[in-house]
């Protein structure tokens, strides 16, 4: 996987965080930094150490699924790009608590990483170093997250639902690159 597509699929993974992190935003009445910096810690840790799960699981089953691993790439990325854009095209408002406590948060981290954990799983399968790659996403949805808290002030709820979409496009089409390369190109 080239950094290119490591740098696609991170900001991919980090739109339910960022859309959650726009939500923590609009949720406080005076931002401070240290907002942002618990929004971006918590959702870039657990989108850096789900993956990691993901691909250990992966790599338990590796050689039993070997000759299917495009497929199961390809539908795993599809199925979590779908429920994005579903998520994103649903009209009902969500509210997230104002609070920055680890109650509070904890449960937000791993709601919005459960994707990455999925996509771990396809790292077992794919030619992916799963430390830089793991850095890189978290890196990724920590500066998002953190942006996010500071957008949600500012603009509202604007493009929560279109970080949603376009995050699920990208999932999407990764999944789809994974199949055609192996399909057509043997990789």
């Amino acid at each position: 996987m080239s950094y290119i597509e490591l740098f696609i699929l991170a900001v991919g993974l980090s739109m339910d965080a960022f859309a959650v992190s726009v939500c923590k935003g609009l949720s406080v009445q005076t931002l401070r930094p240290r907002h942002g910096l618990i929004c971006g810690a918590y959702f870039g840790a657990f989108q850096a150490l789900m993956p990691v799960i993901g691909w250990l699981l992966g790599r338990q089953f590796e050689s039993l699924i070997k000759s299917i691993d495009h497929w199961i790439a390809f539908v795993l990325l599809g199925l979590i790009g779908a429920n994005m854009i579903r998520e994103a095209l649903k009209k009902e408002e969500e509210t997230v608590s104002a609070s920055f406590s680890p109650r509070a948060m904890l449960p937000l981290a791993v709601a919005t990483s459960i994707d990455a954990l999925a996509v771990g799983v396809t790292f077992a399968f794919l030619d992916v170093e799963i430390v830089p790659a793991v850095s890189f996403i978290g890196a990724t949805t920590f500066v998002l997250s953190f942006a996010g808290v500071k957008i949600g002030s500012v603009f509202g709820m604007k493009y929560k639902s279109k970080a949603e979409l376009v995050g699920g496009i990208v999932l999407i089409v990764m999944g789809a690159k994974i199949l055609i390369e192996h399909l057509f190109f043997g990789s």
